[in-house]
């Protein structure tokens, strides 16, 4: 997988055009980066007045299982062990936060959470 470009070679690349260099296509071949990165960088540049890239924000939207959430998983499981992935939904529902049977799944994965049931195995033939 690429790496990033470096911000200290960003800033050269950038510094060497204010400088007054030719053009972008030069810098390019001169720092050994494409043409295509230069002018990339160049209207980045032109748009926020930075040199240095910007932090990236997070993909995606911002999750409803907090830790606060989790806290209130890890109680309801510890005091009552049998409960199921719906009832725990249900009583999530009860606190206004929605959550499927999949996300509490994951959800209990990810905290090495096991419960005493699984409702869908169903019940054995006796």
């Amino acid at each position: 997988m690429a790496q990033p470009i470096s911000d200290d070679l960003r800033t050269r690349i950038l510094e060497a055009y204010e400088a007054g260099a030719e053009c972008l296509r030069v810098l390019a071949t001169q720092f050994r980066v494409s043409w295509g990165y230069c002018k990339k960088i160049r209207m980045q540049q032109l748009r926020s007045g930075e040199k240095k890239r910007r932090p990236q924000r997070r993909h995606g939207p911002v999750s409803r299982m907090t830790a606060e959430v989790q806290r209130q998983v890890r109680d309801w499981v510890c005091a009552q062990p049998d409960l199921t992935e719906l009832e725990l939904c249900e009583r999530l529902a009860g606190i206004g936060v929605q959550a499927s049977r999949s996300l509490m799944g994951r959800l209990l994965r990810r905290m090495g959470l096991q419960l005493k049931k699984n409702s869908s195995r169903g019940r054995t033939g006796h």
